[in-house]
């Protein structure tokens, strides 16, 4: 096969790779009541099938972009879809709730197939298509949880929990074989072979393991609570002496000194505030879907209905992304990620003032799915032209952390929100849902503001720059 051959087979390789992960790490929300009832354990317990799974997500991402810049980028793209797959089927045979937290954990590993194929994609896909690559393969996160959900929904539905599992690991095993056959054998000649920075490594998962335990865990301890409290100054210690290890090291985990530049501290800012306000917008809307109607507000749709309630995310994200395609060469990355940003505030606060009827959550999934295509596209992409090849994988993998760091904080707030607004029936009451809804409003708007002053304050000084090039030319 020639190489042109290979090329073109490669970008929708990775690209199915990535989905197939997506929609693997969304197999969770929705399941949590039906866990619970199956291996008779609390709901607050059910909810460690989420935690467990984002703290190893959040520990095995940065250290799967730091592999994926070396030279064996498909020996780890394999490898981890395999243990994503053992994860799986341990998750569909699990005789009780322990082992099927193992089985979750393995999961975990789905959050770092992203940065994964970025690199790959930036190592092998032609020059001029690199950034329309990247900014697709960023988008199959927002796509995979908009088709996930609906597949959850209706397996476990018809069947059985333990059929979504067993769905996964199937999905997975064609993952492998694409991967198998689309992507370039062999070690990558010209990527830099650097010792692992293990001392990074185990300090940050560490110190994320902490920080995002004791964001799940508040308000279940109490967020004043001692334990609550020591886990959040265990991780501000750890991380700290994280960086100040990485600022030393040689070849450092995560080169944190590319956050000295601008568009990349703005696309990890926005990664924070944008993934705390999608998953307030995505949580509160699916309780909504399946609240029973006598709450006032519920929509109560059955499991098998209530995951199509995700699937216009999975449209807005990939019309998004097409749109972006053909804006990105009238409109700089730069400009996109406030575009993006404002849809989200759009869509928080219609689905503020408008969520009793399905029509309306619907339009307000569509709109996210909008304004998150257009922001995770534009992110790793900024990244991509401002880091060198050889730390694009840990640079867009610490991208990818935070989004994960976010979502937590946003999980967690609209938790601690709902349970200081629980109604007699102990369902969340109906301030206590518009009050989440109304942050998640507000998150977006700030995030929004504070991109909006950055191109506006970016773009008078490009302007006076242009303005002073062209009386140059002329005076010439």
């Amino acid at each position: 096969m020639t190489e042109r051959a290979e090329r073109s087979r490669l970008m929708p390789a990775l690209v199915y790779a990535a989905l197939s992960t997506a929609i693997v790490s969304s197999l969770g929300m929705l399941l949590v009541p039906t866990i619970s009832r199956e291996m008779e354990v609390s709901v607050s317990t059910a909810q460690w099938m989420l935690t467990i799974n984002l703290l190893v997500g959040a520990i095995a991402t940065p250290a799967m972009g730091r592999l994926s810049d070396g030279p064996h980028k498909k020996r780890l793209l394999l490898w981890s879809l395999s243990i994503i797959l053992v994860g799986s089927i341990i998750a569909a045979v699990a005789p009780n709730f322990t082992v099927f937290l193992i089985g979750r954990a393995f999961q975990g590993l789905s959050y770092g197939i992203v940065p994964v194929t970025i690199a790959l994609a930036r190592r092998y896909v032609a020059a001029d298509k690199v950034q329309f690559s990247i900014s697709s393969l960023s988008v199959t996160v927002s796509t995979g949880i908009g088709i996930g959900y609906p597949l959850t929904g209706i397996i476990a539905g018809l069947f059985d929990f333990r059929f979504a599992f067993w769905f996964a690991a199937l999905f997975v095993v064609t993952a492998i074989v694409v991967v198998y056959r689309a992507v370039p054998a062999g070690p990558d000649e010209h990527a830099p072979r650097v010792p692992f920075d293990y001392t990074g490594a185990g300090l940050l998962g560490l110190g994320l393991g902490a920080l995002l335990l004791s964001v799940s865990e508040g308000p279940n301890w109490g967020w004043s609570s001692p334990w609550t409290i020591d886990t959040l100054i265990f991780a501000a210690v750890v991380l700290a002496s994280w960086v100040g290890a990485e600022l030393r090291a040689r070849h450092p985990l995560i080169n944190l000194r590319v956050l000295r530049n601008g568009e990349v501290l703005l696309a990890n800012g926005t990664a924070v505030g944008l993934g705390a306000a999608m998953y307030i917008g995505l949580s509160i809307s699916s309780l909504v879907a399946q609240a029973p109607a006598s709450t006032g507000y519920g929509i109560a749709l059955p499991l098998f209905w209530a995951g199509f309630v995700m699937f216009p995310l999975s449209v807005g994200s990939f019309v998004a992304n097409r749109l972006v395609r053909r804006l990105s060469r009238r409109v700089s990355l730069t400009a996109l990620l406030p575009i993006g940003a404002g849809m989200m505030t759009a869509a928080g606060m219609l689905l503020y003032f408008a969520h009793a009827g399905l029509w309306e959550i619907l339009i307000g999934m569509l709109v996210f799915g909008l304004g998150m295509g257009a922001s995770y596209a534009a992110m790793p992409a900024l990244i991509a032209r401002s880091v060198a090849t050889e730390e694009l994988g840990s640079s867009v993998s610490f991208n990818q952390v935070l989004r994960t760091v976010g979502s937590s904080f946003g999980t967690a707030v609209a938790g601690a929100v709902l349970a200081a607004n629980m109604a007699p029936d102990l369902h969340p009451s109906g301030a206590g849902i518009s009050a989440t809804f109304a942050l998640g409003a507000v998150l977006c708007a700030v995030v929004f503001i504070a991109l909006l002053i950055h191109a506006l304050m970016t773009h008078a000084p490009r302007a006076a720059r242009g303005r002073s090039d062209a009386r140059v030319g002329e005076a010439r």
